[in-house]
Formats: C-alpha cells, structure tokens, sequence
C-alpha cells in the first residue's frame, strides 16, 4: 500500500471507533479481515497512526481545530511522527489517498502548541478527570499525563522455576533487549520505529517453553513487593488470568500454597494452560464465583493480594482507547468494587499477615483514597511504609512514589519509573 492509502484506511478504522465506539483492536480486526490484500507493514503503520492519534487525541485535536478522524490522523503524521508538511499534502493525492489538504489542515500541521493550553489537552487525558489528576501529581500533572501518552515497550518476566535472565536475555537478542532497572527478572524490549509494530515476543519458542511470561515491570514489581517467599500461604483473590499468580508462584520457588481466585470464570479460563507452561505447581485454582471456597481461607493466610478491578488508567499507554470510554459512572462502580473485594479479602488475612492492595490505576480515588477507606473500617489494620519494604526487598534505592501522599503507599509511573502506572499498598494485620 502507498503512504496515502494508508493514511485513509487508517481515517476510516478512527471513524469505526469515534462514532461507532468500537474498541480500536478489534476494529483494526475487522478492517484486516475485509483487507486482506494489506500485508503486515500496512496493518502495522495503519495501526500505529490509530493508536497515536488514540494516546494524543487532545492536543492533536487541539493542534488541528478539529476532532475528526481525518484531523487527527493528518495530526499525528504531522506532531507525533514529524514528517513536513510538504510530505503529508503529497500524501493526499490520487488513487485511495484522503482528499486534498484544506488551508486550516495546512495551518494545522504546522502549529505550535500553546503553553497557555489547558493542562488536560497538553497532558491528553479526559477534561473531567483533571482534579484526579491534579490530586495525584499537582504540578506534575501535565508531564505525567503526557508521559501515559507515549507507547510503551514490551517487558516479559523471567519464569525462575525454569530459566535465568541471561538465558532469557539469549533467546530474544534478535530484538535488543534490556534489564529492567528495577525488577530483578525483568527483561524489556524497547519501543520500535513508528512505522514497526510492537514484537510478537509470545511466538517465541522460549515463551512456548515456559521461560517466561509477557508482564510490565510495574506488574512485577507489585509481585515482588508482596514478599512472598517459600512455604507461605498465600491468596490471590482477583486472579484473573493468573499473570501475577505465575510471579508469586516462582517467588515461592513451587512451595507453600497459592489459592488463586476470581469472580469470572471467563477471565480465569486462561490460568490453566499458563500455570502447565510455567511449570507451576503449587496453586490450587478455585472455583470461579465461589465465595465460600474463599470463607474456608478464613485468618489462614500470610498474604492476600488483591490486584482490585480499577479504571485500567495505569495501562493508557497500551490501551489507549480506554482512557475516552472511561466515564464518572464507570468510575463509580469500580469504586464499590474495590471496596466490596477489600471487605471480601480482610478477613482471609492470620494475624501478623499482609493484605497487599494493588490497582493498574493513577487516579487517587481508586488508591489511597481506598487504602484511607480500608484502614478506617479495619482498625486491626495498619499500613506498612513501602520504602521499607522495597529496600528489604529490591535491595536497592527507594525511587519514591509518583503520588504527593504520605509515603506509606507506592505509585509507579511512565514518567517517573518507564512503567505501566500502578499503586501499591500493604496492610498488615496486627498479631
């Protein structure tokens, strides 16, 4: 395909998720599937214009004067991936190419945006989600905000029960690969070329060996913080599809017990193949739904994690179509969830354990606002400071939390640590 087509294809998968909201994978899907002569370096820079346009659609939006598809696909080729204007108008000329630029797009491609702009469109995240962000960051807010815009790399774990970091660093040198700077099993591939899509490192044969598992480095962080070690009991109550299972599992080097948990069996389902692959063989999968199976943990165990249902505002960078199907009614009820799992989880927790509270989300009515709900309704409870723990357990320099809070809690962050955002809280149990 030429430039141009691929500009207007990726105009018409933008219009499917603007004005029908479809979710952008699976309008890429269906367009590749009505496509099928584009092969996989059109679907790749067709994709990654969506996606941009996508993570920066506000100052995009901005920069151009409108929010149309069109504009915002012109934006990105123009502020996102720098190419002149010159290049863009000989894009949209003849064959699939878009119509011709008008004046205003050709003011638009060269635009500069206004410091004077408001903080949600320089930061691109929702207007109404300004005092969120405010209340996390204060002056930080834009740089974080924009830093949640950016894509993101490709970080695995390393599965411990069957290979090391430099066996795994081995196997996928055809991508460049780095050590993570703070997980100890962390391995990430850097962001490709605008035009590249992102590796498909699951089709590795290593993956297919169980030598690791795709996982941010925030996800493993989160994991490692929990402390769990060898012959611990320990309950995963939001499982899920058990990526943060299969970490505790090899933090526990196959030993003690994991009572792995969720109220979906739909999102359950996959925990089975991955825990055969990982070699895992020290959780106990219950049933989904089951709450009495979990009334049986009762004051058992050393750990309960809960990675709480939230927002996902902490992933913007991979899901970027998310952040704008977020809604104040959304929000809500994640905030009745998390406190409904909590009230479900304290009680599972023996004297002198840990209820360790977790959430893929920046927004502090989601975090420490819950963690502030917690400790007020469960007075056996304190928190415990994280820069502590993660010294004893990272043995390294306490970074600091991206949140202005009181330091008992941990908010990981693309600006400020190059992960996914995620928050972190550990409540212990009084003996």
């Amino acid at each position: 395909m030429q430039p141009g087509a691929r500009l207007q294809a990726a105009i018409e998968v933008l219009a499917e998720i603007l004005n029908r909201h479809r979710p952008a994978a699976q309008a890429l899907s269906d367009w590749g599937r009505a496509h099928r002569f584009a092969g996989s370096g059109d679907r790749a820079a067709i994709g990654n214009i969506v996606f941009d346009a996508l993570r920066k659609r506000n100052s995009l939006s901005f920069l151009m004067g409108a929010e149309t598809p069109r504009a915002l696909a012109l934006g990105v080729l123009a502020h996102a991936w720098g190419e002149a204007a010159e290049v863009i108008d000989a894009m949209c000329a003849g064959g699939r190419a878009p119509e011709p630029l008008s004046e205003a797009e050709r003011a638009g491609l060269i635009a500069a945006l206004d410091p004077d702009a408001p903080d949600w469109v320089r930061g691109n995240y929702p207007e109404w989600m300004a005092d969120e962000f405010r209340a996390a960051f204060g002056a930080e807010a834009v740089a974080q905000g924009a830093a949640l815009a950016e894509r993101a790399p490709v970080d695995v774990r390393v599965n411990t029960l069957k290979a090391d970091r430099a066996k795994v660093m081995k196997a996928l040198r055809e991508y460049a690969p780095e050590e993570t700077p703070f997980s100890p099993v962390g391995v990430r591939v850097p962001v490709r070329a605008r035009h590249h899509k992102a590796p498909k490192i699951e089709a590795d044969a290593a993956h297919g060996k169980g030598w690791f598992e795709v996982q941010d480095e925030g996800s493993q962080i989160a994991a490692l913080l929990a402390g769990a070690g060898p012959r611990h009991q320990v309950a995963d109550v939001c499982a899920g599809a058990g990526g943060k299972t299969l970490a505790l599992a090899a933090q526990m080097e196959n030993t003690g017990q994991i009572y792995a948990y969720d109220a979906d069996k739909t999102r359950l389902r996959p925990i089975f193949e991955r825990l055969k692959r990982a070699g895992a063989r020290n959780v106990q999968v219950l049933p989904a739904g089951n709450e009495s199976a979990l009334e049986e943990l009762r004051e058992r165990m050393d750990i309960v994690f809960v990675d709480a249902p939230c927002s996902g505002s902490g992933a913007w960078r991979r899901r970027p179509d998310a952040k704008w199907r977020l809604s104040p009614q959304a929000l809500e009820k994640r905030h009745a969830e998390q406190r409904a799992v909590l009230a479900q989880s304290a009680p599972l927790v023996k004297p002198g354990g840990w209820l360790v509270y977790v959430t893929c989300s920046v927004l502090p009515s989601e975090n420490d606002a819950q963690a502030a709900w917690f400790l007020a309704e469960y007075s056996d409870f304190a928190p415990v400071p994280l820069a502590q723990v993660w010294r004893e357990t990272l043995s390294a320099s306490f970074p600091g939390s991206a949140a202005t809070g009181n330091g008992d809690s941990l908010l990981l962050t693309p600006a400020s640590h190059g992960t996914d955002g995620f928050f972190i809280a550990i409540l212990q149990r009084s003996a």
